[in-house]
């Protein structure tokens, strides 16, 4: 049985969406051990770069053989933005306010990567979105009233980091769907060109600001912060191979992948209740920012 290409995205950007939806826990539990955000984005980084690049040996072949400059460029430069800056704004939003409510504001990320997608791609927009852009800023409205996430508290203004994390990520995609649309790089070569530009801003920042910020007291978290980048090699092959289809588009695949915080509540619930509350108004607001980007893209 052979599976269509509008199938297969399907399936390939809901596997980030669970194991996204799962991650945040990880996150959090490492932070809870002394972890920091610049200490997490590169131990992610380093093991699912290492994991990425060591499939690519194993084909065989020279890993960049071929690969035009200018495409190296562009996702370099997508890892440098949509990974480096977005993956430290997520960790920075997981300390802030929890894994469930950041995980949720972040899966409004298809409202900017429907925007970045219609203005650089010229990908087309329903008239849905509109009624989606409702539902979502009513779900981001309760969710900052639903006195949920992070039990020392935290503040409205703190949901600036997870925001700024989707928007950061959807431009990311936006980039890297175009990249894998002109061709000239796989899925693998694609995946570990990006992780490599966030690596180089992170090696950056520890040159001109110190190395102090990536450590961190206690051991343990860097076990948790190791099984979250496993998991996000994982993850990322998943979600290029989606957006390398061509029935991928922008939208439709960052809306799948955004129902992550539907299985973080479900994580959280069971797994961090030590650290974190999941009200009503939590779920609530999930479900709401869920169906709005669903209404944004479809």
């Amino acid at each position: 049985m052979v599976l269509s290409d509008g199938l297969l995205v399907y399936l390939f950007a809901l596997v980030p969406a669970v194991i996204w939806g799962f991650t945040p826990v990880l996150d959090k539990r490492g932070m809870s051990y002394d972890g920091t955000a610049l200490q997490a984005s590169l131990v992610v980084v380093v093991v699912d770069l290492s994991l990425v690049v060591s499939l690519l040996l194993f084909r065989g072949t020279a890993p960049f053989a071929g690969i035009d400059l200018a495409i190296v460029g562009l996702f370099l430069f997508a890892g440098a933005t949509g990974t480096a800056l977005g993956r430290l704004a997520i960790f920075v939003g997981v300390d802030r306010v929890g894994a469930s409510i950041n995980s949720a504001v972040v899966s409004a990320r298809p409202l900017f990567a429907t925007a970045f997608a219609f203005g650089l791609l010229g990908e087309p927009v329903s008239f849905s979105t509109g009624v989606g852009i409702v539902v979502l800023v009513g779900g981001l409205v309760v969710l900052s009233l639903a006195k949920g996430g992070d039990l020392s508290g935290w503040e409205t203004r703190d949901l600036v980091y997870p925001l700024a994390s989707g928007a950061l990520f959807a431009f990311g995609n936006v980039l890297r769907r175009f990249g894998l649309e002109t061709g000239g790089a796989d899925v693998l070569q694609a995946v570990a060109l990006n992780e490599a530009g966030a690596l180089l801003v992170f090696l950056g920042y520890a040159a001109v600001r110190g190395v102090d910020g990536f450590r961190s007291a206690d051991r343990r978290s860097y076990g948790y912060f190791a099984v979250s980048g496993t998991l996000t090699a994982v993850a990322l092959i998943s979600l290029f191979s989606a957006l390398a289809l061509p029935a991928g588009q922008v939208a439709i695949v960052e809306s799948l992948a955004a129902t992550a915080p539907l299985f973080t509540t479900v994580f959280v619930y069971f797994l961090l209740q030590d650290l974190e509350r999941v009200t009503r108004g939590v779920v609530t607001g999930a479900m709401l920012v869920v169906v709005g980007t669903a209404l944004v893209t479809f």
